[in-house]
């Protein structure tokens, strides 16, 4: 990884590996998909430091060591090589970035030099930085400096105001025109001196809260120590996979973002640190054995921008659940429609899905009952606006002129492609879609029946088995022994072999026959790089091992599939991907699963990267704990008040214990050993203070 992030809730920071930001990359500070901070360097006697070592596997604090280049001038030393060490250390809490540089010399003899910091902003919004979008855009406004300070001000095409406030503290001081601050230092031997900055940005006045930084230091830490305190505790005898569980721990948690509904994962650093509906959702989903208090911020949060209206600059119709929403001059200007836009087919099913889980983990029927309106939309948009010809699948279609074509999780232009290599048109259904439809509306159902509404609960299990026996008779490919990953606009099969159909496992939707088919096709040779299950099969016209979406590997992806074989009992299968998705994990930065990686086999020695990847992405560093549902086979059920379980291990794991797990009323410990010489665990239930009895297969 060629960059350093780091976030606290709206708030992020990327640079590059020295800490600093040029005007030309796209790093810097945002927030609300605005840099405010477009440039940071630092300098020793005008030259740029060295690099010693760069850290940032915290997520939330950033640790980077400096040093100086040798300098003369005219045979005359100026500072010799090596003898300065600049440590800098940065976090993000309460909206404010604090950045402290420790400058300790180590020359034998007295030394004066000057160090010094530039900072600018630009304000340039997320989708000008990324190159999708142009149009109209505001103005600086101001540059001023004053003692210890300064201020970059902006007036935006929206009529917003922004601001780029920088505090500094340390020796004595100047700053030039260009708000480059000159710092005189004077150092001897083993002496140090400390330069703080903070950097405060502010919209339309509204400026964060400042603290000491020790004291903003110290909130962050007790917040951390909270998450870790209440989350389960996920501990084994195979170091990497506790390696992936504690990277997976970290990273979710500096992706957490509440906007006033309980915190949510937002989908991922450094592009996606914003609500996406399919993201947040998936990765709520896989959170839950974690921590479900996620999965109901996400739904709140979710709920709380549900749409009202028909609008086809944004593909919204009542009932649809968001895509994804931005807060920067072009959104506010409505120059682009993510306001937010509402251009997914996935994201209302998987909103359902996750109310249903969300409530046979927890039993928490006053949020079911609170979301019920939006349930009850979320269901009509399914019916009326998700399957406009009655055909019973739900397709997409894009009417926004500056939306999304693809509205599935593959989205990019060539992810639907036929056999032919022709692309498919639209109206799309794709598989997983009719895998989420079904399990959402069967998972329902005993809900609402449960709620006293019985011939609602009839109408959605009597849909879903229509959907069940369509689905079976248009999507299976009998040559392929396979599902297709789509029908096209001509309801003909997209007949490409793809990862998307190893998503309907969990569903139920595949009959048991066929379900076993996918399942062995997603571990053959054509699916199973050996680090993880392709997009798309080698053997498929349009296979690209570097592609996005066409034979690349994607972790996220990959989880689906294996929750959906531990529900079918396929344990070798899952066992399979997990071990290969767990090896790969260990070629990777701080053993973190990127959001993909490209789809090459174990002959290269190790996973090739996908060279634009995000990391750490919510649904990537979710995977491990799919790891932790698969391992343990575990099936709650709210209404019988009943869990079930059917243990695995993987390869060198004997001892897997849970502690704090989170189900019904309260926590679940749990010992899961493999004693020598025996292929089957052992279940020992240290504590069950959860309400629900235990079935252990």
């Amino acid at each position: 990884m060629d960059y350093r992030v780091i976030k606290e809730n709206n708030l992020f920071l990327i640079t590059d590996k020295l800490g600093n930001i040029s005007p030309e990359s796209g790093n810097g500070l945002y927030t609300s998909d605005t840099r405010f901070l477009s440039h940071l360097d630092i300098f020793v006697n005008g030259q740029k430091p060295i690099l010693l070592s760069s850290s940032a596997d915290e997520n939330f604090v950033a640790v980077i060591r400096l040093t100086n280049p040798h300098m003369e001038q005219d045979g005359e030393l100026i500072l010799w090589r090596e003898s300065v060490e600049i440590v800098r250390e940065r976090f993000i809490y309460g909206g404010v970035l604090y950045e402290t540089f420790r400058i300790t010399s180590y020359y034998p003899k007295p030394v004066d030099f000057e160090f010094s910091v530039r900072m600018d902003a630009d304000f340039a919004d997320m989708f000008v930085i990324r190159g999708f979008q142009y149009g109209e855009l505001g103005t600086v406004t101001g540059r001023h400096s004053g003692p210890g300070e300064r201020t970059i001000s902006y007036m935006g095409a929206d009529r917003v105001t922004r601001e780029t406030r920088i505090r500094w503290k340390g020796p004595e001081n100047v700053v030039d025109a260009d708000g480059t601050v000159h710092f005189r230092i004077g150092l001897s031997h083993a002496e140090s001196t400390e330069i703080s900055f903070v950097v405060m940005p502010v919209i339309d006045g509204a400026e964060p809260t400042l603290h000491e930084a020790p004291e903003a230091l110290a909130k962050l830490n007790a917040s951390y120590g909270d998450w870790n305190v209440s989350s389960t505790s996920i501990h084994s005898d195979l170091p990497a996979f506790n390696n992936l569980i504690d990277r997976s721990l970290q990273d979710l948690r500096v992706l957490l973002t509440d906007l006033g509904h309980g915190p949510f994962p937002v989908a991922g650093l450094p592009l996606f640190a914003v609500p996406f509906g399919r993201d947040s959702l998936i990765a709520a989903l896989q959170m839950l054995p974690l921590n479900p208090e996620i999965a109901k911020g996400t739904l709140l949060t979710m709920a709380s921008y549900q749409g009202t209206k028909v609008d086809e600059w944004r593909d919204e119709q009542p009932g649809k659940i968001m895509h994804e929403i931005r807060y920067g001059e072009l959104a506010g200007t409505n120059q682009v429609p993510f306001t937010p836009y509402y251009g997914t087919i996935d994201a209302t099913p998987l909103f359902l899905l996750l109310a249903a889980e969300y409530f046979h983990w927890t039993g928490d029927a006053a949020l079911i009952r609170q979301l019920m309106p939006n349930v009850d939309a979320a269901l009509e948009w399914i019916d009326r606006y998700g399957d406009e010809d009655g055909d019973l699948f739900v397709e997409y279609v894009q009417k926004s002129s500056k939306g999304i074509a693809n509205q599935g999780w593959k989205d990019s232009a060539d992810s639907i492609v036929h056999a032919d290599g022709e692309y498919a048109k639209a109206p799309i259904a794709l598989v997983e879609v009719q895998g989420y439809v079904y399990q959402a509306k069967t998972r329902l159902a005993p809900l609402f029946r449960s709620f006293g509404s019985a011939e609602r609960a009839d109408r959605l299990e009597s849909e879903a088995a229509r959907l069940k026996e369509r689905f079976e008779q248009q999507f299976w490919m009998e040559d392929e022994q396979f599902y297709a990953i789509a029908l096209d606009g001509a309801k003909r099969q997209v007949h490409s072999v793809a990862s998307n159909a190893g998503h309907i496992l969990m569903s139920g939707i595949a009959s048991p026959e066929r379900a076993r088919a996918v399942a062995g096709r997603l571990v053959a040779g054509d699916m199973f790089s050996g680090y993880g299950i392709r997009t798309m099969s080698t053997d498929a016209s349009g296979y690209n091992p570097m592609s996005y979406h066409d034979g690349s590997i994607w972790p996220h992806d990959n989880s689906l599939s294996i929750i959906g074989m531990s529900c079918n009992g396929f344990q070798s299968e899952a066992l399979t991907v997990m071990e290969g998705l767990l090896k790969a994990s260990q070629s990777f930065e701080y053993a973190r699963l990127p959001e993909l990686f490209c789809g090459y086999g174990e002959s290269l020695g190790q996973p090739v990267p996908y060279p634009v990847a995000c990391s750490p992405q919510a649904w990537a560093a979710g995977t491990s704990l799919a790891f932790v549902q698969a391992l343990l086979g575990i099936v709650p059920d709210a209404l019988e008040k009943r869990i079930t379980l059917k243990p695995a291990l993987l390869a060198g794991m004997n001892v897997l214990e849970i502690k704090r797990l989170h189900i019904g009323d309260g926590h679940l410990h749990l010992l899961i050993m493999r004693e020598a010489g025996s292929d089957v665990p052992q279940v020992r239930v240290m504590a069950n203070e959860t309400g629900y009895q235990l079935n252990i297969l």
